[in-house]
């Protein structure tokens, strides 16, 4: 959940989350990971706006049988994430809870002329993404099916990177037309901007980024693909570009155009490497190891 509030000349960006041990921790996540994670889901809201961070408030419910130990790499662990995203701890309240149950607030500020909003994609905008697709949901994979994989395969799914610095060069940028995360799934985040903008998007799969991890676990490229697609949890940023600004955004900030948007309302299509045209299915991940199909 996110507000946009007037704040002086400026708007504050306000935006919270929510985290519970049995359907987002993973067992192997450690303390500190659960606590950069309850950080990072929020500051990638903050990134989305375009917003600069400037505080994270955190409200943890602790099971009796957490040690003190623990208690204090979670909190160190928001700590870090909040210092990596140029901010601080600022605040917060714990409690004893039967499950660990830890809820972040995170503040920002950006100027009125630079709030990325999910409104404004048009046709003609190219559609981009930073980074790569996939990769979390790669060692979701690995970690339900137990398999034998070393801690930088599984970074992705349990220290997202919050992409503050991104955020705000696009934000600078004055040429994306809407913005959001893609932490439920590439899909999920498509059919949110076809659906507040009234337009579709035709991607190509040939452009897609996939992360290289989707590689090494899939067992054929139509699971890579659909891991691609569907997986949850990369927390990249989704932004459609004005086409004749994106050279410029481009030598400042790495994006991949992945498609283009389209005047059909509702339509998200993918245009295969053989040259089908196939729809893309509105389903990603919404919790760990939950699919959500709508």
């Amino acid at each position: 959940m996110t507000a946009v509030l007037e704040f002086g000349g400026e708007y504050l960006v306000v935006t919270t989350d929510m985290l519970h041990q049995k359907t987002d921790f993973p067992d192997t996540m450690t303390p500190w990971q659960i606590g950069w994670m309850a950080a990072a889901v929020n500051f990638s809201d903050i990134a989305a706006m375009g917003g600069q961070p400037l505080g994270l408030l955190a409200a943890v419910g602790y099971p009796q049988n957490m040690s003190l130990e623990d208690a204090g790499e979670i909190a160190r662990g928001m700590r870090d994430c909040a210092e990596f995203c140029g901010t601080s701890v600022i605040g917060g309240d714990v409690d004893s809870h039967e499950e660990l149950t830890v809820t972040g607030t995170a503040m920002g500020r950006v100027s009125k002329e630079e709030l990325l909003t999910r409104k404004g994609a048009k046709p003609g905008d190219l559609l981009c993404v930073t980074a790569t697709l996939g990769g979390a949901g790669a060692a979701l994979e690995a970690y339900l099916k137990n398999m034998n994989v070393d801690d930088d395969f599984m970074k992705p799914l349990l220290e997202p990177v919050p992409r503050i610095a991104e955020g705000r060069k696009l934000a600078k940028s004055g040429a994306v037309t809407s913005a959001m995360d893609t932490s439920d799934g590439l899909a999920l985040s498509l059919y949110d901007l076809a659906s507040v903008n009234k337009v579709g998007f035709v991607l190509k799969e040939e452009s897609l980024p996939i992360d290289k991890r989707v590689f090494e676990i899939a067992t054929s490229k139509k699971e890579a693909l659909e891991m691609a697609l569907y997986s949850g949890g990369d927390f990249e940023l989704l932004v459609t570009v004005s086409k004749d600004k994106f050279k410029a955004l481009q030598a400042e900030s790495y994006l991949t155009v992945v498609g283009e948007v389209v005047d059909i309302d509702g339509a998200i299509s993918l245009i295969g490497k053989d040259g089908a045209n196939f729809a893309i299915d509105r389903k990603g991940y919404l919790h760990m190891g939950t699919s959500d199909q709508i």
